[in-house]
């Protein structure tokens, strides 16, 4: 099964191809799937003990259909779901929880139960199961789902009117019964009542300072009585005081938020109507925009209105907020935006205090239950970087463009609001939690969710990410959310002696939700997996391992060591833990180069370091901090095999000679007589070899001698609409030439085995890239060396 020497110098690239789902009918993978049992050989393993999981991925995948009866559960503190590793006394109608081997009765209502006759929840595929959660007989149908849209009106007549169609299609495409609002923004924010339909009635808030949340309801006369200060909102006609207070709040649903069916009209009026900003911008000045004000009055009005129900606030911006809180650059053009340099140096004056608001937004909006999403479209950087905190802690959408007007915008936007198979599958109001062995604790989660801050025995000391807590708020999910979760070992006295050794772990996680249609429902995984005396066994632990799922994982850990430390050497870090892992589970001789090789699980695994040593997420150079923090959010919450093509793109070829398969990511895979496709996840490269170009510029396609040719060009295309078409947010297509200027799309992301150094060894024909960068050949040389030293 062991490699030769020269295997990990470029692991056969069609071995990297997924299977039909690699993340099985649970949607969960781990980095090493058996556990030693001790810290210290937790900590030999290098890569940490850690789970990926998509809690509520398609229920197609699901073995069993959605139950229509409550869970039952094990006795408090433990509280497990009951889950097919249970051990049931049937005679006895007695069932042991695996996690903490209590010992509980079925209820009535399981009295028919039998070794012939269980329910689903205990049949062994169906370790995955979703239960149906019905209100109490008589409670209230669950409120629909609402969409805010939040408008920035600072930004060039073009791009409002790309922005006014992309809302119409939004109106269209949403169900008859959600709610919509409409809030914009330049210099002023400017709320629309659109239950007042005789003409337009707009509520006006100055962007120049910080409102609170009842000094926004006062004056939306949402709010009890007045406040000094604050004009006494006049009673509308037709409407009944209630003890002297203004009207309850559902009015303000009624004015401020309406269904799809009753507000179409006036909405499509209002867009028609819309203009830029009228407000004047001095020569040498930015546009005056309050971002943060603007969504401050959106977090306001949906906490006043729908409080605890599945709302989201669609934010569309043009460009960076100049004005109130959250400003992250002055008005004037001099002063540039703030670069990772100004943020390295503390040159960045307003970034803690933008920072500081926005992390006070996300607490509202996290307590209210609802989504913060944000659609950038500008040239310059608009404060994502700020705003991360509340798009990442709500589990809002994100999506980066440069013009309203560009496919990545415009297709992303329209996804949202789409059903069918395309369907984003958008949920709310989640909360995550976890149950497991007595040993095992847990350290924290990496990816779009909150800390509950629910503390207790199943905590570890150690914290990664949101940590000390078994409990995190979603208030948005969907079904490629995904959440990493770090593990350690903490073996109690009991479990160390021979005979009370249980040779399994178990790990449960529950999900509670608001799906799609509106109804609650709660989803339960439960996994085990093999526990291995690690410094006997390194066998079981190698053959456990999962390349992608822990190379992601050290992607997701050192994104965020270097957000939160000051000094943090990411590609030091990398290297030392690949030694290390080279060093405890390679196979050689000591101090003979030569004689390395590595298990096939391990394989790839050089390759995954040497790509992530050169990606986005380590060198931020040449990205600016909006840029740097979208890749992070985007690799927090995807997917482990979305997170690969973000780590390591993958590379087609096409061409006439033989049909169209993977090739090595690098330089030497240029041919003139081919087309390469490349997916590198925010963007897909197709890139025609010189001849094929020439051939195209001379339209060989349009003979009918020359089919074979117009198929090879279509071919590529076809497959990278495949991708475009089944990927959130939509990926930027690049078209282009060898030796083209956009070439530099897909050279950037090759492994350079021929520079200008070398540019006399290269075959005619292929490519080289200017640069100073070792290639993949000279790194493994250098780590098969370190890794054998005694």
């Amino acid at each position: 099964d062991s490699c030769s020497p020269r295997s990990i110098m470029a692991a056969d690239p069609s071995a990297a191809a997924a299977p039909a789902d690699p993340d099985g009918p649970d949607a969960v993978r781990f980095t090493w799937n058996a556990w030693p049992r001790s810290k210290v050989e937790a900590s030999r393993c290098v890569v940490p003990l850690a789970v990926a999981i998509s809690p509520v991925r398609s229920p197609e995948s699901l073995a069993s259909p959605p139950l229509p009866y409550p869970p039952l559960r094990c006795k408090p503190p433990c509280s497990a779901l009951l889950n097919p590793f249970a051990r049931v006394d049937f005679a006895a109608k007695i069932w042991i929880c695996p996690l903490c081997f209590s010992r509980n009765h079925f209820p009535p209502h399981y009295a028919g139960i039998s070794e012939n006759n269980v329910p689903a929840e205990l049949f062994t595929q169906c370790s995955t199961v979703e239960y149906l959660v019905a209100g109490p007989p008589g409670s209230p149908a669950p409120l629909p789902p609402v969409f805010l849209f939040v408008i920035d009106t600072c930004v060039i007549e073009e791009e409002l009117e790309y922005v006014k169609l992309s809302m119409r299609k939004a109106v269209a495409l949403l169900p008859e019964h959600a709610l919509v609002g409409l809030v914009t923004f330049g210099t002023q924010v400017h709320l629309h009542e659109l239950g007042f339909s005789e003409l337009s009635k707009i509520y006006v808030f100055r962007g120049s300072k910080e409102i609170s949340k009842e000094q926004i309801l006062d004056q939306l006369g949402l709010s009890g009585g007045g406040r000094p200060g604050f004009p006494k909102m006049t009673q509308q006609p037709g409407v009944q005081q209630v003890n002297g207070m203004h009207p309850l709040v559902t009015t303000g649903v009624n004015r401020f938020l309406l269904p799809v069916s009753e507000c179409e009209c006036t909405l499509s009026t209002l867009l028609d109507e819309l203009q830029p900003d009228q407000w004047p911008v001095e020569a040498g000045n930015r546009a005056i925009r309050c971002t943060g004000v603007a969504l401050n009055v959106a977090a306001g009005l949906l906490g006043a209105c729908v409080p605890g129900t599945g709302a989201r606030i669609i934010a569309l911006l043009g460009g960076p907020c100049t004005e109130g809180p959250g400003v992250i650059v002055s008005k004037d053009l001099s002063e540039p935006v703030r670069s990772h340099k100004d943020l390295d140096k503390d040159a960045a004056p307003h970034f803690q205090k933008a920072v500081k608001f926005y992390d006070g937004l996300a607490k509202q909006l996290v307590s209210q239950g609802h989504v913060l999403d944000v659609f950038a479209s500008a040239l310059d950087q608009v404060g994502l970087a700020e705003m991360k905190l509340a798009i990442e802690r709500t589990g809002g959408l994100v999506v980066l463009s440069e013009s309203f007007g560009h496919s990545v915008f415009k297709d992303s936007f329209k996804r949202i609001f789409e059903g069918g198979e395309h369907s984003l599958g958008l949920s709310f109001n989640g909360t995550f939690e976890i149950n497991c062995s007595k040993d095992i604790k847990v350290q924290g989660v990496i990816g779009p969710c909150t800390s509950l801050e629910k503390k207790g025995a199943l905590c570890a000391d150690t914290i990664v990410g949101q940590g000390n807590t078994t409990a995190w708020k979603m208030c948005g999910l969907d079904r490629n959310t995904s959440l990493t979760v770090f593990f350690d070992v903490s073996p109690s006295e009991r479990s160390g002696q021979p005979g009370h050794q249980n040779p399994d772990l178990y790990i449960q996680f529950v999900t509670s939700y608001q799906h799609p249609e509106g109804q609650m429902r709660i989803r339960a995984t439960t996994v085990s997996r093999k526990w291995v005396d690690g410094s006997t066994n390194t066998e079981e632990l190698v053959e456990g391992f999962d390349q992608e799922t822990a190379a992601v994982v050290l992607a997701r850990y050192i994104s965020l060591k270097m957000e939160i430390e000051e000094e943090f050497d990411a590609t030091r870090w990398l290297d030392r833990s690949l030694i290390r892992l080279c060093s405890r589970f390679g196979d050689y001789r000591k101090d003979d180069p030569s004689s390395f090789s590595l298990h096939s699980n391990f394989s790839l695994f050089p390759q995954f370091m040497f790509n992530l040593r050169r990606s986005q997420f380590v060198q931020v150079f040449n990205n600016s901090p909006d840029e740097t923090a979208y890749f992070r959010m985007l690799l927090n919450r995807e997917s482990i095999t979305n997170s690969v093509a973000m780590i390591q793109p993958s590379l087609i070829s096409f061409s006439f000679d033989s049909p169209p398969s993977p090739v090595f990511l690098d330089v030497a895979s240029i041919a003139v007589d081919r087309i390469l496709l490349l997916d590198a996840y925010f963007s897909v490269v197709i890139f025609h070899g010189m001849t094929i170009a020439q051939w195209r510029n001379m339209c060989y396609q349009n003979q009918p001698e020359h089919q074979q040719f117009a198929q090879l060009l279509q071919a590529p295309q076809e497959e990278a609409q495949v991708i475009i078409n089944g990927r959130f947010p939509v990926p930027r297509l690049v078209v282009c030439d060898q030796h083209g200027s956009q070439a530099r799309f897909l050279l950037a992301k090759l492994n350079p085995s021929a520079t200008y150094n070398s540019a006399h060894d290269v075959p005619p024909g292929s490519d080289i890239i200017f640069t100073d960068d070792v290639s993949f050949q000279v790194f493994c040389e250098h780590l098969q060396r370190l890794a054998v030293q005694s």
